[in-house]
């Protein structure tokens, strides 16, 4: 700065004082300039360089007021003005001295060019310039036997700061310069002949040596010009300190010119960087909201708005406790800036207050901003309503505990009250009971009224068990019509007997529904611990097989288990039995459900849909008999069943004339895996169907375990001319991985995906994506479970080549069928 330049010993004298004293003064001083005042106030300066301005050929000048021919105004500068500030303002003005005051403008002192010079540490960059660069070469050569005033003519001329002064006789060189002109001022020097008053034999120094070399040679002679030679030892010119320090003035601006170019390009991305974190701000779905540390809202984005209700207008200057709900205490909020000053963020659940009043909870991240350029950090913070996800949690655990149709405690809860109720039984020598409870018929009932009446049945039932009996006792659904009581605290099996008998005549009761009136009877088996069972899975498998016993009774009964009963699971032997006489009795039977173009309305397909009417059970549905049917091996046999009596109907329609495309028809895993072409050979054999006119459908668990044999066996299919389809698509975790590895012509999405079409805008997409990814793949789309003719209009729009459902046909018997395709034909021959 300049305040650890400036020379605090100033030279001053009034306005009146003489030229000539003023030069006396600074000869004696040993200075290069000497300050003007009047009246206490600087008003110019007057330096070496202002000597040439003189007329050494009139005396008379020495005694003239050396107000006349100082250089004014002094150039002013502050006492902390950055040493590179002071190289411009000297390059600026064309000067070599500036006055130095302070805050209150009082004098401090004078600055000079050589006072900067040797407070730059220019060293390394003096050692790599060369005079050659830099020295005058057009000094002004003046005879010796000229006056002086020649000489300092001839430099104010040629605007330089010295003069070669060559013998007229003996040519040789001497030197004046201004300091020389200064010292005959002081002498009162006559103006003798310009030799007499010249310095020889003068300092020189060579072209090709370094500025640094030249800095060295002038600070060891205490002079500040030395003459340049060439490599001739030539005189070639002057090197002043002055051309040192314009040297260093040129590079000093180059590199100001290269900082100020890297600083304006920085500036520039930095003004895309704010533009591009404006707009990511701005835009953002979160809200954002930054404070200062004494949390006064600086800004806020148009998602807090949004969210919030309030404005910009309405919150920034003021404090971010406008948006306080009052449900934290102190030690919250303390806890939460503690984490701020050591961590610098925050993050959690918290309740804030909007506008309206409302409350609400948001999940809030605070960031502590601190750049280092603000005297204090700011806060951002950046939160987001989660109401809607609080309330999904809490429907999530319901979901996870409770039955959704009546609220009972799930299977997992009521696990979960078992072990606690056997561990308190234990402890105080108590009797716990567990009831299987199963509707009677309940299915049948189900499918013949409706799922609505079943759901009302279900509601009632829990109700019912729930008040015959006590509190601490827990009633859960276990799915469809099975329900499981638990009962603590007992003391004797007539206790229990009591309660059993109590539910069951309560559940007799009819129930009114509009103007219908059921009754219907219940299954109830029970075991007891410790009795029955130290643990809950033997206690439990107990009931279930009471319960059966109860069923094979008779029903409306309730049975305690004993160990004399089959522990053989009295469902599987029933549902086995049934099964296998299904076939034999001709309990199955095929239902159709036609395939229709989205397009032109034909019916281009139609698939087979296995039924089982039976005597008791009524009619059972596919989901709960064809797992059983897998799982007892029989599946095989129904699966043969289902392709020959398939093909045969869709031979028959073919003698009717009817063009209604290929019979679709489902295979099983199991028959997937063990001799399938032979049945499908079997069944074209039986009814001289075309294998054109046949479709297998499969599901990922026919190739999920043995990719390379699911190839070869679709394979062979397709080389009999039969298409393959895959069924359920997209209800697995690795259909889509095999599509491309596996011969396929027919996709078909399943209906869990299309029911919620066309609202559900993350569904719509994912019938997009699997309608592209198909037509890539030269796949035939079949949209399957279509009910509205919305979903049938997004599927058509989206490129699905078929559409089966509801919407165009309810699965049929063949002969209802037969009708539906008839009609079809009559209304396209007109």
């Amino acid at each position: 700065m300049a305040k650890d330049l400036v020379q605090k010993n100033l030279l001053s004298c009034s306005k009146m004082t003489t030229i000539y004293q003023a030069a006396m003064k600074i000869r004696e001083k040993n200075t290069s300039s000497i300050l003007i005042e009047d009246n206490e106030k600087v008003i110019g300066i007057w330096t070496e360089a202002d000597s040439k301005k003189l007329n050494f050929s009139d005396i008379n000048y020495y005694d003239s007021p050396i107000y006349k021919f100082m250089s004014a105004p002094v150039i002013t500068i502050n006492e902390q003005m950055p040493l590179q500030e002071i190289i411009m303002t000297f390059h600026r003005h064309r000067v070599r001295h500036l006055l130095v005051v302070n805050s209150e403008k009082l004098t401090l002192g004078i600055v000079s060019q050589s006072d900067v010079i040797k407070k730059q540490g220019v060293e390394h960059y003096l050692r790599l310039r060369k005079i050659k660069d830099n020295y005058n070469p057009k000094v002004p050569i003046i005879l010796g036997n000229l006056p002086i005033s020649a000489v300092a003519n001839a430099m104010s001329e040629y605007n330089c700061t010295s003069a070669l002064i060559r013998h007229h006789q003996t040519n040789e060189f001497g030197i004046i310069t201004e300091r020389d002109l200064l010292r005959l001022v002081a002498d009162k020097y006559n103006n003798s002949d310009a030799w007499s008053s010249s310095v020889y034999p003068l300092i020189t120094i060579n072209e090709e040596d370094t500025l640094y070399q030249a800095y060295l040679c002038l600070q060891e002679h205490k002079i500040r010009h030395l003459v340049v030679e060439n490599s001739q030892k030539e005189v070639a010119g002057v090197l002043s300190l002055q051309h040192i320090l314009s040297d260093l003035e040129i590079a000093y601006f180059q590199k100001l010119e290269s900082v100020l170019v890297e600083r304006d390009n920085a500036l520039e991305q930095s003004k895309r960087n704010l533009v591009f974190a404006e707009k990511i701000i701005e835009s953002s779905l979160d809200s954002i909201m930054v404070t200062n540390g004494k949390s006064i809202i600086l800004s806020v984005n148009a998602a807090f708005t949004r969210l919030t209700g309030y404005t910009q207008e309405d919150v920034i200057g003021k404090s971010s406790n406008i948006l306080s709900s009052g449900k934290h205490d102190k030690a919250f909020y303390q806890k939460m800036w503690q984490s701020l000053l050591e961590d610098k963020t925050w993050q959690g659940e918290i309740w804030n207050k909007k506008k309206c009043g409302t409350l609400y909870p948001e999940w809030l991240t605070i960031v502590q901003i601190n750049d280092g350029n603000t005297p204090e950090p700011l806060y951002a913070a950046i939160f987001s309503d989660i109401t809607q996800r609080k309330l999904a949690e809490k429907r999530i655990h319901a979901l996870a505990f409770y039955d959704e149709l009546t609220g009972l405690p799930n299977r997992r809860l009521f696990n979960d009250r078992f072990e606690i109720a056997l561990s308190t039984a234990h402890r105080n020598q108590q009797l716990v009971a567990v009831l299987f409870l199963d509707l009677d018929r309940f299915k049948q009932i189900n499918d013949s009224l409706g799922h609505n009446i079943g759901d009302e049945i279900l509601i009632a039932t829990a109700k019912r068990i729930q008040s015959s009996i006590k509190e601490g006792d827990t009633v859960s659904r276990f799915g469809g019509d099975e329900f499981v009581i638990l009962l603590t605290e007992m003391t004797s099996l007539k206790d229990i007997v009591g309660v059993i008998e109590r539910i069951t005549n309560v559940l007799n009761e009819p129930h009114q529904l509009d103007t219908l009136e059921l009754q219907i009877t219940s299954s109830i088996g029970a075991s007891v611990y410790p009795e029955d069972g130290l643990d809950s899975d033997a206690l439990l498998k107990h009931a279930d097989t009471a319960m059966y016993k109860a069923k094979d009774e008779g029903r409306n009964s309730y049975q305690l288990y004993s160990p004399e009963m089959n522990t053989i699971s009295m469902e599987r032997l029933i549902t086995q039995n049934f099964l296998r006489s299904a076939l034999k009795k001709n309990e199955f039977e095929l239902y159709y459900q036609l395939q229709v173009n989205s397009v032109t309305q034909k019916v281009v397909g139609i698939e087979a849909l296995l039924r089982w009417n039976h005597p008791d059970l009524g009619r059972v549905s596919p989901a709960h008999f064809i797992p059983m049917a897998e799982e007892l091996g029989l599946i095989v046999e129904i699966d043969k069943w289902v392709l020959t009596q398939a093909c045969q109907q869709r031979k028959i329609w073919q003698q009717q004339n009817f063009d209604c495309g290929r019979i679709a028809i489902n295979i099983s895993s199991q028959h997937f895996k063990h001799n399938l072409i032979d049945s499908i050979d079997l069944a074209l054999q039986k009814s001289g169907l075309s294998p054109a006119l046949l479709e297998i459908e499969v599901t990922e668990n026919c190739f999920i375990e043995n990719i390379k044999h699911a190839s070869s066996t679709l394979q062979k299919i397709r080389q009999l001319g039969i298409k393959n389809s895959i069924d359920d698509f997209g209800t697995g975790f690795s259909s889509l991985s095999y599509l491309t590895q596996l011969p396929f012509d027919t996709l078909k999405i399943d209906a869990s995906f299309i029911s919620k079409l066309p609202n559900d805008l993350k569904q719509c997409q994912i019938i997009k994506s699997i309608i592209a990814m198909a037509k890539g793949l030269d796949l035939t789309l079949v949209g399957e479970g279509v009910e509205t003719a919305e979903q049938a209009n997004f599927l058509k729009v989206n490129g699905c080549d078929v559409i089966q459902g509801y919407l165009y046909s309810i699965p049929e018997n063949a002969e209802a069928v037969t009708e539906r395709l008839t009609e079809r034909q009559l209304i396209s021959s007109n």
